[in-house]
């Protein structure tokens, strides 16, 4: 009898250590994500008309796959950058245009993942439609890759205009031809925006919000986008026509990691 309470006793104390072993498991131990602060809002709340074609969720990335952090395509901006793209869009509706957004506030660890891909040097499946003149090897040197980022701050916004009525996009086919971002935009992946001259995200120095050789039509476009989003407060990267940061920046110092998904502003 005593040898049966000892056996009881050591099985019970190995089931003991077993459930030790599953409370402290990784799973277990899993931090839960990041959230969003307060003033961080969905965009589509603030206004339900802009155009929202989130590039990061989706492979027609230069990377050629969805990016890190992108759970939903959702637009996640802080508060005041979210009211300003509002009064923008007020304005440009008037006229017969939408903003089209392509990203907005970028989470610390898809900028990781930029540049995890921008050293493997083997990975050049996108090479003929984002950076066809640019060595991989240059993206840093060159300023096209970074380890931080606006976007992470929250008030950063890459955008565009599309003339209404919208039409629809096909979605990007991984595998499909590529062109050039800079080609004529009959020739490139179909996108609905109104010309710009160069496509999103394209590395090239025609991207250059000013660059000379962007004549006519497409000058014009980019100044008109330009000027209505200066007038509501947003300051362009001279490097990059869709590029935007709303001043002053609630967040001028701090680069964010909560996921891009709707439970990250719930309700908000």
């Amino acid at each position: 009898m005593t040898g049966m309470r000892t056996a009881l006793r050591a099985l019970a104390a190995t089931a003991a250590a077993l459930l030790a072993v599953t409370a402290l498991s990784p799973a277990a131990r899993a931090r839960p994500e990041p959230e969003a602060p307060e003033e961080f809002v969905a965009l589509r709340s603030v206004d339900p008309t802009i155009i929202q074609e989130m590039r990061y969720t989706t492979a027609h990335t230069f990377l050629g796959e969805r990016v890190d952090g992108y759970r939903q395509p959702v637009c996640i901006l802080t508060r005041p950058a979210a009211r300003a793209l509002h009064l923008a869009q007020k304005r440009l509706l008037r006229q017969g245009y939408s903003l089209k957004v392509y990203d907005c506030y970028r989470p610390q660890r898809a900028v990781d993942h930029f540049v995890r891909w921008a050293k493997d040097l083997d990975d050049q499946s996108m090479k003929g439609e984002f950076y066809p003149r640019v060595d991989k090897d240059r993206l840093f040197e060159d300023g096209y890759i970074a380890e931080k980022s606006g976007h992470s701050r929250g008030s950063t916004v890459d955008l565009t205009l599309v003339r209404l009525p919208a039409l629809p996009t096909r979605p990007y086919r991984p595998g499909e031809r590529l062109a050039p971002c800079f080609a004529p935009k009959g020739e490139r992946l179909p996108d609905n925006s109104v010309d710009m001259g160069t496509g999103y995200d394209c590395f090239d120095t025609l991207s250059h919000t000013d660059d000379p050789r962007i004549q006519g039509l497409q000058r014009a476009n980019r100044q008109f986008l330009k000027r209505t989003l200066t007038e509501v407060g947003f300051v362009n990267l001279p490097e990059e026509w869709w590029h935007f940061t709303f001043r002053p920046e609630p967040f001028p110092d701090t680069y964010f990691d909560f996921p891009v998904h709707r439970r990250s502003v719930a309700g908000r």
